[in-house]
């Protein structure tokens, strides 16, 4: 059953008069975010810090998760050019650390893992001291194209498993041990890469199956983990089943503190990408 009011720990407000700075350099450099594509509650906050998840190869999507906001449109050729723009964004916005997402491309043989390595080097050329953070689709399970990534020696390399296996019907085209094998390869072919995943509650899952989950995600060498509250983008989506208090996101980080987890992440408004630099401390 849907939950139609938010409660008091989730009222925060989007600011349109936030985003004048980041949308005229967005605009100019043409670049997508994360931000925007998938509605996140924390973009003008981010936004007003100059801070920014860049959206690469596109906004279109070739799977159709219950759960996102990104447009499961047919997608574009990929834009060759799109790398050094991102690089020139990091530039020009000082960033210390930055992230780089995509919408997943089963279209693409290697799934992006090519330009993902490219949109890495022409950071690095351009802001050698950037932390640079992938969060990576799972590439169709393939190890080439995840040794292909990892080759480009990102800072950390993301995945998200999301929700409880139980649950994976609303991750379209996606499959949970496929997810969890790609933590584990990341970790055994890079160790000195760690390796990031995020979990979001409030889809029906149990206390148990989200605890079991964040154990697996651990046993496969997993150092980072994120977990936070889901929202429904709109009414078309799956709905919210529960608001989790603020005092069960600090239960769960401890349970995950206590498996071995370097840093996690866990409250209502937590995303993968927010708060990014923390990690790493």
């Amino acid at each position: 059953m849907q939950v139609r009011r938010k409660p008091g720990w989730l009222q925060k407000k989007v600011s349109p008069a936030d985003h004048a700075e980041m949308d005229r350099l967005l605009g100019s450099l043409q670049l997508n975010t994360v931000c925007r594509e998938a509605a996140c509650p924390n973009i003008s906050e981010c936004f007003r810090q100059k801070q920014a998840t860049f959206l690469v190869m596109g906004r279109a999507c070739t799977r159709s998760c219950r759960f996102c906001n990104v447009s499961a449109d047919r997608p574009l050729p990929l834009d060759s050019g799109e790398p050094a723009r991102v690089a020139e964004a990091v530039r020009q916005l000082a960033l210390a650390h930055v992230v780089i997402t995509s919408p997943t491309r089963d279209d693409l043989a290697d799934g992006g893992a090519a330009h993902f390595a490219a949109t890495v080097a022409a950071i690095r050329r351009v802001s050698p001291h950037t932390a640079i953070e992938l969060l990576i689709p799972d590439l169709q399970g393939s190890d080439g194209s995840l040794q292909l990534i990892l080759a480009s020696y990102p800072d950390i390399l993301g995945h998200n498993i999301e929700t409880v296996p139980r649950l994976y019907a609303i991750r379209a085209g996606a499959d949970y041990e496929r997810s969890l094998r790609l933590l584990q390869s990341a970790h055994e072919f890079a160790a000195a890469i760690p390796v990031k995943s995020g979990i979001m509650l409030g889809l029906g899952e149990s206390d148990d199956e989200v605890l079991e989950t964040i154990a697996a995600i651990r046993a496969t060498g997993c150092s980072y983990l994120s977990i936070g509250q889901y929202l429904a983008p709109s009414r078309r989506h799956h709905p919210v089943a529960a608001f989790i208090e603020p005092s069960e996101f600090d239960r769960y980080r401890d349970a995950a503190l206590q498996l071995g987890f370097a840093h996690v992440e866990s409250g209502p408004y937590v995303r993968s990408s927010y708060h990014a630099e923390r990690y790493q401390g």
